[in-house]
């Protein structure tokens, strides 16, 4: 699951070395905790969200028995 998320988000963003991903699986739930650089946030969350919810669909098919959530950080660092 983490490569599927990491191969649509790392061609969106400028900076794809910044990009992290961290799955975490509990109780039925599935949490993928994305951080990117803060440039490449908007790209990844999309105009109204769209991208961030078509990834989160890709996520659910791929995991269809659990509960999926995607959460998109920024990171703040000096370059």
């Amino acid at each position: 699951m983490k490569s599927l998320v990491e191969s649509i988000v790392k061609p969106l963003a400028v900076y794809p070395d910044v990009v992290s991903i961290e799955m975490i699986e509990t109780d039925g739930k599935l949490t993928c905790q994305l951080l990117v650089h803060r440039e490449d946030a908007g790209k990844i969350i999309g105009r109204n969200g769209r991208i961030a919810k078509a990834i989160r669909k890709v996520m659910e098919a791929s995991a269809p028995d659990m509960k999926v959530y995607l959460d998109i950080k920024k990171w703040e660092g000096t370059e």
